[in-house]
């Protein structure tokens, strides 16, 4: 896992010049079709060889670089880059965990590779490897600053939730148990406002699509957030007017409820209604229009009584 820090995300730990020649060199390197396929045989789970190289192989690298400085020969360009893909992948190796995947790390490190290629000046008398490490590392900490957060976040509040998580992680280690937001903030220097805030929003880094399935197992049987995720009830906006019409209901002599209740309510027939209540069909008929016709005058009523403003603005309205 590597290393956070404050100017990006993470930090590649290099031992010098004479590690990025080693992997500089061409010494047991598979020939590439590509500089960007992936599957290109280089595994960077792999220990790495450490085995000096030639001298020769490694001045031939170093005229080339400099050949290609003077000339910019495209050739050259794509021979150097092919070169050096064991350094590329070796540093995008480093920052595996992070969340992204080798391949893309192994591109975005190309980038930083071919940056430095173009950038290369022979006469600072600098080795090519050796310059090209912090350049490719410096891209790499790049993508993760700009291209990984899914939420456009302001760049202190990056910096200050990257300073977070790490504090987190050394006071875990180091005290045996989850720190407290106190201590936290102690370490990075920011209030405990900033410092939980800067915790939070580390966890809208990323987002998770709808179609993710709850049980990767499970395969097409599964099912996803999105079956899970709530939806407005298109029966809320009838809650009011129930509560109105139960107030008419009340307004009902007994009988006339009873019908409204058993016909409406229960779902019976006014024929089932005849025989509950021991009439005749004819004067269920007729209760159920008189109660219906007074539920329309009584709920027609509070909707003029609610829209009527109150005596006291026009009493206030008239003497104006």
């Amino acid at each position: 896992m590597p290393n956070e820090d404050s100017d990006g995300t993470f930090a590649v730990e290099t031992r010098g010049s004479d590690m990025a020649a080693d992997f500089a060199t061409p010494a047991a390197l598979p020939s590439l079709p590509s500089f960007s396929s992936p599957g290109n045989g280089l595994d960077a789970e792999r220990p790495l060889s450490k085995s000096r190289p030639m001298a020769g192989n490694e001045d031939n690298m170093e005229a080339l670089s400099f050949e290609y400085a003077r000339t910019r020969d495209p050739h050259m360009r794509e021979r150097l880059i092919l070169h050096h893909q064991r350094l590329v992948h070796y540093i995008a190796a480093r920052f595996l965990g992070s969340g992204e995947t080798l391949e893309d790390l192994v591109q975005v490190g190309n980038i930083g590779l071919i940056n430095a290629l173009d950038r290369y000046d022979p006469h600072q008398n600098v080795k090519f490897s050796t310059y090209a490490m912090p350049t490719i590392v410096g891209e790499i900490k790049r993508h993760f600053r700009d291209k990984t957060w899914h939420v456009k976040v302001p760049r202190w509040l990056q910096e200050l939730s990257l300073s977070a998580r790490k504090a987190q992680q050394t006071l875990s280690a180091r005290l045996g148990r989850p720190p407290t937001v106190k201590e936290i903030a102690d370490m990075i220097g920011a209030s405990e406002d900033d410092a939980i805030e800067a915790l939070e929003i580390g966890q809208i880094a990323s987002a998770i699509s709808l179609d993710t399935r709850l049980d990767p197992q499970a395969g097409g049987d599964s099912a996803t957030l999105m079956d899970i995720v709530g939806q407005i009830d298109s029966a809320l906006h009838d809650i009011e007017s129930y509560s109105d019409l139960r107030r008419a209901l009340d307004c009902l002599d007994v009988r006339e409820r009873q019908v409204i209740q058993l016909r409406f309510f229960d779902e019976l027939s006014q024929a089932k209604i005849a025989r509950k209540l021991n009439i005749s069909q004819m004067h269920v008929s007729r209760l159920q229009q008189r109660a219906l016709l007074r539920l329309r005058e009584i709920l027609a009523e509070e909707v003029l009584t609610s829209a009527r403003p109150p005596r006291h603005a026009l009493r206030r309205s008239a003497t104006a």
